[in-house]
């Protein structure tokens, strides 16, 4: 298999090389080196990359600016490397929503002498994202606008099969899921008849931002689950990173909680542990779950035992998820009611939960 080219951009020389190292002594990767957004676009003409990494604060040319020039001239995979300040986790997610594949959090802020505590998801990061589609990402509203139309007509009809009105909607996502949720949570109407769980892939000082972010778009609230939490209609419920969100069946109705990761479980916060726990406490018929865009399979399992038990679930598409890995996987072990593109999931989940 040919190496993979990879421009590293950072304008500390310290960080450009040793995260140069870690990819040479990965293995597979040819590696270059930019200084800042100016030198980065430069070398993208020049090298022709097939995955770049990007820190954010640099002088000259900020990452952001430069992403924004990389997705619109010359799109390639990108993945962001960050401190994870709240002020850096709010720009990150905005990188995300311009085409970002992925992050990889600087443990020790900008200049990370610790940074090799980051190097297998670093390494596990740029492969993936040598295999994504940075092109197919959300591309921002105007792209699911564009495309609205066009889906809708190649959207299977609708099913009408019920067994009972909807009492919860799970949905999952790991790599290119901020984007996609950014996309598809506003969608849902404020009318919605059944609230709605998040598993996504993402450090504690993401999920803050992110469903802030959210709530400003969305007409359902937005909600982190920090704390034991009644679950209600017109709510949106998002899992804090680094730990799981579960729920639970009290006397007033459902609840949902974040806990302490489980370590049977590789990513957190887990998808297969809320579907799981939302098995246990809820009839699966009345149960609607949506995985989405992620490396891996976790949700696969827990999601294909919902649609066994008579509940619906959706994967996305493999044309349209930056990585096709967790949907891939429903897909294959045939636990998909629909396999349905981005801009048609929305409008599935609200015909179900009407």
């Amino acid at each position: 298999m040919a190496a993979k080219t990879v421009l590293v951009v950072d304008d500390s020389a310290l960080m450009r090389r040793m995260l140069k190292q870690m990819l040479v002594d990965a293995g597979g990767f040819e590696v270059h080196t930019a200084r800042n957004g100016v030198d980065a676009l430069e070398q993208i003409e020049r090298v022709e990359p097939d995955v770049v990494t990007l820190d954010i604060n640099m002088p000259e040319m900020d990452g952001l600016t430069c992403l924004a020039h990389i997705m619109r001239e010359q799109p390639r995979p990108v993945v962001m490397v960050s401190s994870l300040t709240e002020h850096n986790a709010l720009v990150t997610l905005e990188a995300l929503e311009l085409g970002a594949v992925d992050y990889v959090p600087k443990p020790g802020g900008t200049v990370s002498l610790n940074v090799a505590d980051v190097e297998e998801e670093l390494i596990g990061k740029v492969r993936t994202a040598a295999a994504a589609r940075p092109s197919r990402a959300r591309g921002l509203t105007r792209r699911l606008q564009a495309q609205r139309e066009q889906t809708t007509a190649e959207a299977p009809p609708p099913s009408r099969t019920r067994t009972g009105r909807v009492e919860l909607i799970l949905i999952g996502s790991s790599t290119g899921g901020p984007a996609l949720l950014s996309e598809l949570l506003p969608q849902l109407p404020g009318t919605l008849a059944a609230p709605v769980v998040v598993a996504q892939h993402i450090p504690a000082s993401f999920t803050a931002p992110l469903a802030r972010r959210l709530d400003e778009i969305c007409q359902l609230r937005v909600h982190e689950v920090t704390r034991i939490t009644p679950v209600r209609p017109g709510n949106i419920y998002i899992g804090r990173g680094d730990a799981d969100v579960l729920v639970a069946r009290r006397t007033d109705g459902l609840v949902v909680k974040s806990v302490p990761e489980s370590a049977d479980h590789r990513w957190h916060p887990s998808v297969d542990r809320l579907v799981a726990s939302a098995l246990r406490c809820c009839d699966p018929t009345r149960l609607v779950c949506a995985l989405l865009t992620g490396m891996g399979d976790d949700g696969a399992e827990q999601m294909a035992a919902v649609r066994q038990a008579g509940g619906r679930t959706i994967a996305e598409a493999e044309a349209t998820a930056v990585v096709w890995g967790m949907p891939g996987e429903l897909a294959r072990r045939g636990g998909a009611t629909e396999v349905l593109p981005a801009p048609a999931i929305a409008g599935r989940i609200a015909e179900w939960a009407a």
